[in-house]
């Protein structure tokens, strides 16, 4: 793992792996953004990228500045950015305070499928998590809640609904809804296109009814999404699960004790660099291909890869790493320390 810091900006990148044909991962704003964080972000792209047998590395950016300097900061970001991915250095993806209008101006020298990044991606992330825990439990007829942030719950709740499961409990930053016969995820996609982060109180109805977020964690259900923020699922928290499956919605969702906690319980706790790797799919996928096809793709992708890190006698976060690094070993005269998992 390698930094490169910017010269105009208090900015870095986090670079996993050296001789990669191409790096990509998120780029974060805020106040101050942690290199610790970064890193990991980055070493779960590198397993997704392994997981789908392509010879490229994970990566993550960071731009720290107070918010009145934020277009600043974020503008010069870019224009330094621009000559990593003119030689595929650093192909940065919006997330947290960025977004893809800023990023517009990198896009004509990315060698990604400009069209299938941002919602589309989003959709993609959705597809596949949906797709691994259909594979790993069965969708159909099953109950499921979504604990995440951001355009992750929408596009997870669809695509959970459409193999005909029932998603019983939503949890955000601001509270968590219960609803026994399942959430209309039409209604969903529309109050959170209207009111984003307070999607849930306006289905609540202006915040009545909605309980604390973490009240959602003791619900039954067959399957948990969980991704609002890195190492949401603690030990704790997974002591506390009633499902058969935990399938993270965003990158880094659990931890090492939570993982060692889901194996103990007998939760099949399925990898977030195969639950989330539909937009890796899509945002290379071939200019000639249409939007439909993508959507099969990522679905059938996921699949296959759950179902032979299911046969793994080690459960399937490890069988999938497995299946990861002997693809990296291909290529890396040694694998990176340490998998990516919370801290």
């Amino acid at each position: 793992m390698r930094l490169h810091k910017f010269a105009e900006v208090d900015a870095f990148v986090a670079l996993d792996l050296d001789g990669a044909e191409a790096a990509s991962g998120p780029v974060r704003w805020a106040r101050k953004i942690l290199q610790g964080g970064a890193k990991d972000l980055a070493r779960s792209q590198t397993y997704t990228y392994a997981a789908l047998r392509m010879r490229c590395s994970g990566a993550s950016a960071g731009i720290s500045a107070e918010a009145p300097a934020r277009a600043e900061a974020v503008a010069a970001f870019v224009a330094e950015t621009a000559a990593l991915v003119g030689d595929r250095t650093f192909l940065p993806d919006a997330a947290k305070g960025v977004s893809e209008r800023d990023l517009a101006p990198l896009r004509g020298g990315d060698p990604r499928n400009a069209d299938r990044l941002g919602p589309f991606g989003a959709q993609c992330d959705g597809l596949s998590a949906a797709a691994a825990a259909d594979a790993a439990v069965g969708l159909d007829g099953r109950t499921a809640i979504i604990e995440g942030a951001g355009a992750a719950v929408p596009a997870v709740a669809d695509a959970v609904t459409r193999r005909g499961a029932r998603v019983v409990g939503l949890a955000t930053a601001e509270g968590s809804l219960t609803a026994a016969g399942g959430f209309d995820p039409a209604a969903l996609a529309e109050a959170w296109s209207a009111h984003g982060d307070k999607a849930l109180s306006a289905l609540a109805g202006d915040g009545d009814g909605l309980d604390p977020a973490g009240a959602l964690w003791g619900i039954p259900a067959d399957v948990v999404f969980a991704g609002s923020r890195m190492g949401v699922v603690h030990h704790g928290v997974a002591e506390q699960l009633e499902c058969r499956a935990l399938v993270p919605c965003g990158r880094l969702a659990f931890t090492s004790k939570a993982l060692a906690v889901c194996r103990r319980s007998g939760i099949a706790a399925i990898p977030d660099f195969l639950a989330l790797a539909g937009s890796t799919i899509a945002s290379w996928s071939a200019p000639d291909s249409s939007d439909d096809e993508v959507r099969a793709e990522v679905p059938r992708t996921v699949t296959a890869l759950i179902e032979e890190a299911l046969t793994s006698d080690d459960g399937p976060f490890l069988g999938a790493c497995y299946a990861a690094e002997a693809f990296l070993s291909t290529w890396q005269d040694g694998l990176p320390f340490g998998r990516p998992l919370a801290s």
